[in-house]
């Protein structure tokens, strides 16, 4: 399902945020203000928050198992700098443009839906050669699925599996590229929990992901994310945030962390399936990113 950037719709929600008195705003009122906003929007809820200078943390849910949607290519992205840094490929690698996979299945090949993407520019260029690089940053930060796709047979959905469960986050499990539908019928999907999907963005955001400088160069791409009306979208401006967003139909997710002004970083990861109204869920998300933001600054 193609993502589209809302920017009337969850402004409303920020009058009921600012009558909120978030002065002294412990963790244990946070949760109670997020639970309420949870309760509020139709949906199953999977959140989990770190502060990375305390160590605090706030779970909800948050072993529970979700389709990944979109934010399993952060997963994509991290097995790729993996590869670069072992010399199995380089970011400056060209890679054909090609619009047919094959299913996980019975390996019948199958094509993408341009109507279905986030972005279509990827797919004027079949044929042609495009670069490893120009790939991943398609992938995040507009959301490709033929990027994704073309990235995936190239490094193996395989290989990502094996490099999350050895960084300790088993739950972010990548079975398959995109659109797969022979592989959707079957129940074989990608997956995530709010908990290690917040693992894995902790591993990024203090830079032990792969390797500092790999880490660094996967924060740059998260921070020129494109729909940014989940976790940013309540922020102050000189707030920056590296996530990744993914929705499919009755889902819609946000991930990443938030790098507040003065150095401090916090981990955040909102998971709703079972959503009944899609703009209702990217409220929710921002608003509980907000009550996060307020309990970090207070």
């Amino acid at each position: 399902m193609k993502q589209f950037i809302i920017f009337v719709s969850i402004a409303a929600c920020t009058v009921t945020l600012s009558g909120m008195d978030h002065k002294h705003m412990t963790l244990k009122k946070a949760g109670e203000t997020i639970d309420s906003i949870a309760a509020a929007t139709p949906g199953i809820f999977g959140i989990a928050f770190a502060d990375l200078q305390t160590g605090r943390t706030l779970m909800r849910n948050a072993a529970a198992e979700f389709h990944a949607a979109s934010t399993m290519k952060t997963a994509v992205m991290v097995e790729v700098f993996r590869q670069a840094r072992t010399r199995k490929l380089s970011l400056n690698d060209s890679l054909s443009v090609v619009n047919s996979f094959k299913s996980i299945v019975d390996e019948s090949a199958y094509s993408l839906d341009v109507s279905s993407d986030s972005d279509d520019s990827l797919y004027h260029s079949i044929g042609k050669k495009c670069s490893v690089r120009k790939l991943l940053h398609a992938m995040i930060t507009v959301s490709s699925n033929l990027a994704t796709n073309i990235l995936i047979e190239k490094i193996g959905a395989k290989n990502v599996a094996a490099t999350m469960r050895a960084l300790g986050v088993p739950g972010v499990h990548v079975l398959r590229g995109v659109e797969d539908g022979k592989a959707f019928d079957a129940g074989m999907n990608n997956t995530t929990t709010a908990r290690d999907m917040m693992r894995l963005f902790v591993l990024i955001a203090r830079e032990q992901a792969v390797s500092k400088t790999a880490s660094k160069a996967m924060t740059d791409i998260l921070l020129d994310q494109r729909f940014n009306d989940c976790i940013p979208a309540f922020l102050p401006s000189a707030v920056k945030v590296a996530h990744k967003t993914g929705s499919i139909t009755g889902i819609q997710h946000d991930a990443g962390f938030v790098m507040l002004p003065g150095g401090r970083k916090y981990v955040l990861v909102v998971l709703i399936k079972e959503l009944k109204d899609p703009v209702a869920g990217r409220k929710a998300i921002a608003s509980i990113s907000k009550v996060l933001y307020d309990y970090e600054v207070q």
